[in-house]
Formats: structure tokens, sequence, C-alpha cells
């Protein structure tokens, strides 16, 4: 019981520490978690990837290195700022949004 406590914390907690590295790293500029801006919402993009076994590595790629095509016209910017390790994470946590 105490583990499965633990547990809990750990992941909320690496939770709130993924989106304040979220706003940190200016990603909030463009998206927003439950809606469409700029870029696509982080559920939009969750839903799109939900059967893809190899989207936080392709999702972490276009992090670093941005993209252009894949939700419309709108390039999305290269984020250099953000390290490889950083984009991975950012990746998984959007795509465990809900």
């Amino acid at each position: 019981m105490v583990l499965a406590v633990v547990g809990l914390s750990l992941s909320s907690a690496a939770a709130v520490a993924d989106e304040q590295l979220y706003k940190t790293k200016n990603c909030v500029i463009c998206h927003k978690t439950d809606q469409n801006f700029l870029g696509p919402s982080f559920t939009s993009v969750a839903a799109k990837y939900a059967d893809d076994k190899g989207a936080d590595v392709k999702l972490a790629r276009k992090i670093r290195e941005g993209s252009i095509g894949v939700w419309g016209p709108t390039p999305m910017p290269a984020q250099p700022q953000v390290t490889e390790a950083e984009a991975l994470t950012l990746a998984r946590w959007i795509l465990e949004i809900k």
C-alpha cells in the first residue's frame, strides 16, 4: 500500500515537472493542452499518435527540428534550446494527456 502511494506521488510530481518544462521551454506560446491555438492542442496530438509505438521519439525530433505540413500550413519552428532529453520528456508528457 505504501509503495502504491509513493508511486502515485512520484508520477504526479513528474507530471507537474513536465508541465513546468512545457511552460519554461515556450511551448505555451503556440500550444494549449485542450484547445487548438497557433498549433494543435496536446489532446489532439495525443489522439493522433495514440496507436504509434514510436511516437515519443518522432515527436521529440519534431520538437527539436521543427516540422511543416503535419497539422496544416503553419510551420512548427525548430526548438534547438530544448535538449534531446527534454524533448523526449515533453513528447511523453504530451502523449499521456487525455
